[in-house]
C-alpha cells in the first residue's frame, strides 16, 4: 500500500479538536432537528473552518447543515459532493477530551481501571499491531463515527487548495446532524448542495466501501393492561409488562442482531418499559432483501394482531419506515462506483465491498436522486466505549478523497 501524502499531525489535531464537542443526538427530541444543541456549535466551527481555508460557505442556523463549495480549475467536470454527519450515537456520552493516542504493541487496550478493548472479544486487533490508535478513556465512546469524516474531508479540501497543481472540478462538501436517529438527509438542501453524485465518509475499516444498505423500518408498540389489586386479580388483571414479554418470545430467536452478520436481516428491541397498566416496545427491523423486509414487518403485525384477539384489543402498532436498499437505484450508476475503486485501486488499498449493516445519509440521499455510496474513515466498534480509529485510516481516506477529485478530472 502507498503511504499517505497526508501529514498525520494535521490528523491528529483537527480530530481530536472535534471529539471534544458534544453532538450526541437525542431521539427524545427526534422531532426536531437538530435534536441536542452541541450540534449546532459543532456546524458553526465547521461553517467557520471552511471559509477560513477557502470555500464558499452557508451555515443553516436553524437546523445545523453546513455547506461548502471549492471552485475547480478545470471545465465541464461534474461535481463531486463528499458528506458526513455531525452528530454521534446516542448510545452513551460522545465527549473527548483527552483521546488517547499510541501505537499498538498488541495485547488488549486498556480504556480505563474497569475497561479493556480485549484481543478475545475483538480478535482484529492482531492485525492493527504497528498501527497508531486512538481511543477514548472508556467513560465515553470516541467519536470516530462520523468525526472521522468530517476531518477527512476537512483535510482533503485543504490539501487541494494547498496544491493548485492537481487538476479538479467543482468540489461540493456537507455536514449533515442526527443521522444516528435516521433524519440526517431528510432536510439536506440538494439544489444547495449541488453536487452531481457524491459520497458518504461514514464507513469502517481501512478499505471498505459500501454501496448496499439495509431496509429499514421502525415500529412502536403500545399496549393497554388492567390492573386491579393483587389480592383480587384473578380472572380480572391483564398485565401489559408480560404481553410485550410475550410478543417478544413471538419473534424468532435466529433473526436478532447477535446471530445475524452478512445479508441476514433482524428485529432489534431498542426499548421497553412498562408495568401492569400500561407498557412501550420499541423495535428496528432491517433487511437487506425487499421482499424479506416486507415479511418481516408483517409478522410483526400478525402477532399484534393474534395478540389483540387473545387479549382483547390492547395492542397498537405503529411502522414507519426509514430509508431502502441503495443497490436498488445505485447500481444504474456505475460509473460512480468505478470511480471510487479506481481511486483505492490507485492508492493501493485492497478494496472490501460489503453490504452495510446499517444505515447511512446516503442510503435516503440515493433514492432522493444523488447517487451517494460509502467510504471507509478507518474506524471500529462504533457505538460504545470500545470505539478506535486508526490514525492512518483517516489519513487514508483524505487521500482517497483527492484522488476521485484526481481521477474524475483525468477522465
Amino acid at each position: 500500500m502507498k503511504n499517505t501524502m497526508i501529514d498525520y499531525e494535521g490528523v491528529r489535531e483537527r480530530f481530536s479538536r472535534y471529539i471534544a464537542i458534544d453532538t450526541r443526538a437525542n431521539p427524545q427530541n427526534s422531532q426536531v432537528t437538530p435534536s441536542s444543541p452541541g450540534q449546532l456549535d459543532l456546524a458553526r466551527l465547521l461553517y467557520q473552518e471552511l471559509q477560513d481555508i477557502g470555500l464558499e460557505a452557508y451555515l443553516d442556523e436553524e437546523h445545523a447543515y453546513v455547506y461548502g463549495h471549492l471552485a475547480g480549475n478545470k471545465a465541464d467536470l461534474p461535481t463531486i459532493g463528499f458528506l458526513a454527519h455531525i452528530d454521534t450515537a446516542p448510545d452513551m456520552s460522545g465527549v473527548t477530551t483527552e483521546p488517547q493516542i499510541f501505537t499498538y504493541e498488541g495485547g488488549d487496550i486498556r480504556l480505563n481501571d474497569e475497561f479493556s478493548i480485549e484481543v478475545d472479544s475483538f480478535p482484529f486487533l492482531n492485525d492493527l499491531i504497528g498501527e497508531e490508535i486512538i481511543t477514548s478513556d472508556g467513560t465515553a465512546l470516541l467519536g470516530a463515527d462520523n468525526k472521522a469524516g468530517i476531518v477527512a474531508i476537512m483535510e482533503a479540501v485543504s490539501y487541494l487548495i494547498a496544491h493548485p497543481e492537481i487538476e479538479r472540478g467543482d468540489i461540493a462538501v456537507a455536514f449533515t446532524p442526527d443521522e444516528e436517529i435516521g433524519h440526517g438527509a431528510s432536510l439536506l438542501d440538494l439544489e444547495r448542495f449541488g453536487a452531481d453524485f457524491a459520497y458518504t465518509m461514514d464507513g469502517g475499516p481501512i478499505g471498505d466501501f459500501n454501496y448496499e444498505t439495509f431496509n429499514a423500518a421502525s415500529a412502536k408498540i403500545t399496549i393497554q393492561g388492567r390492573n386491579v389489586h393483587p389480592g383480587t386479580a384473578k380472572h380480572t388483571m391483564i398485565h401489559a409488562t408480560l404481553i410485550g414479554m410475550e410478543l417478544q418470545s413471538l419473534l424468532p430467536v435466529g433473526e436478532r442482531p447477535e446471530w445475524t452478520d452478512g445479508h441476514d436481516g433482524f428485529y432489534l428491541l431498542t426499548e421497553f418499559n412498562g408495568t401492569v397498566e400500561e407498557a412501550h416496545l420499541e423495535y428496528i427491523i432491517r433487511d437487506h432483501d425487499k421482499a424479506l423486509f416486507l415479511q418481516k414487518k408483517e409478522l410483526l403485525a400478525d402477532i399484534v394482531d393474534f395478540l389483540n384477539k387473545k387479549y382483547g384489543q390492547r395492542l397498537s402498532l405503529e411502522i414507519e419506515d426509514s430509508y431502502y436498499n441503495m443497490l436498488d437505484v445505485i447500481q444504474d450508476s456505475t460509473h460512480v462506483i468505478d470511480l471510487a475503486r479506481a481511486a483505492m485501486k490507485d492508492l493501493e488499498i485492497e478494496i472490501e465491498e460489503s453490504p452495510i449493516r446499517g444505515g447511512t445519509d446516503g442510503a435516503q440521499l440515493t433514492y432522493r436522486g444523488l447517487p451517494c455510496p460509502n467510504i471507509f474513515v478507518g474506524g471500529y466498534n462504533y457505538h460504545g466505549r470500545y470505539e478506535l480509529v486508526l490514525t492512518r485510516g483517516m489519513a487514508l481516506a483524505t487521500s482517497v478523497i483527492v484522488k476521485i477529485a484526481e481521477l474524475n478530472a483525468a477522465q
